[in-house]
């Protein structure tokens, strides 16, 4: 039979790959496992849900499930892993999206990205590294990257571009979230104070484009989710045409 690999022989992966695709093992000593790792994950995502992202603490879900901090680390590495994990799980699968075209899919993938950073808003909070390499976003990232070499993009472009489109959810995602926090200066409870602070100031100062936008009260203002991916598609719609010359 084969034998398990010395600690240092294993290749180096970031913490919570691993388990995020290949089921733990039961450990070798001690009692049977009485949770899995599934479900501290779940109970995980439903502490989040409920009071954020601080609230899915290690010590938190220990108390959830009736088990001590400590024993945790029989199911889970670390903190980091377990966000990886928490992250993978409550972003979920992607919903069925499609439209006109790989226009329409692409917009109805970004909007179906969006709604779930808005359901969940504990999900911007995680720090994201690098690559999709857990099962649920790399299936949303399957998706796209499909959708774009059936419309001609090589592979490579293509997986550009769902990074591209990614990359504009989740930061449409925060301003958006800014605008229900009362300190934001895009908040309406603040808008309009920030704004006859500001367009004197920008006037005399030096900033007259600025300046023009504030005095007819368009900044500071929240984007718009359409003018952005309006743009971002267009620039695909370049791309295409070039590959297609």
């Amino acid at each position: 039979m084969p034998t398990e690999p010395e600690p240092d022989e294993r290749p180096d992966l970031p913490p919570g790959l691993a388990p995020a695709w290949v089921a733990a093992p039961r450990p070798r000593r001690g009692p049977k496992p009485s949770h899995s790792l599934a479900r501290i994950v779940t109970a995980a995502v439903e502490l989040a849900d409920a009071d954020g992202l601080a609230a899915a603490s290690l010590p938190n879900i220990a108390a959830s499930l009736g088990l001590t901090t400590n024993a945790l680390y029989r199911y889970v590495g670390s903190k980091d892993e377990l966000l990886v994990l928490l992250a993978d799980e409550g972003f979920g699968p992607p919903p069925p999206v499609s439209g006109p075209e790989w226009q329409g899919t692409t917009r109805a993938w970004a909007y179906a990205a969006l709604d779930r950073y808005q359901a969940r808003p504990w999900l911007l909070d995680v720090p994201f590294h690098g690559s999709a390499i857990t099962p649920h976003r790399l299936r949303w990232t399957e998706l796209l990257v499909g959708t774009l070499t059936a419309a001609g993009l090589s592979d490579v472009d293509a997986l550009g571009c769902t990074r591209l489109v990614a990359d504009f959810a989740r930061a449409t995602a925060g301003r958006l979230r800014a605008l229900s926090d009362p300190d934001s200066a895009d908040s309406p409870v603040r808008a309009g104070d920030v704004r006859s602070f500001l367009q004197p100031l920008l006037a005399a100062e030096g900033y007259p484009h600025l300046a023009a936008l504030a005095s007819r009260g368009e900044y500071p203002a929240a984007s718009s989710v359409d003018f952005g991916l309006d743009r971002v598609l267009d620039g695909i719609a370049g791309l295409l045409a070039t590959s297609r010359s």
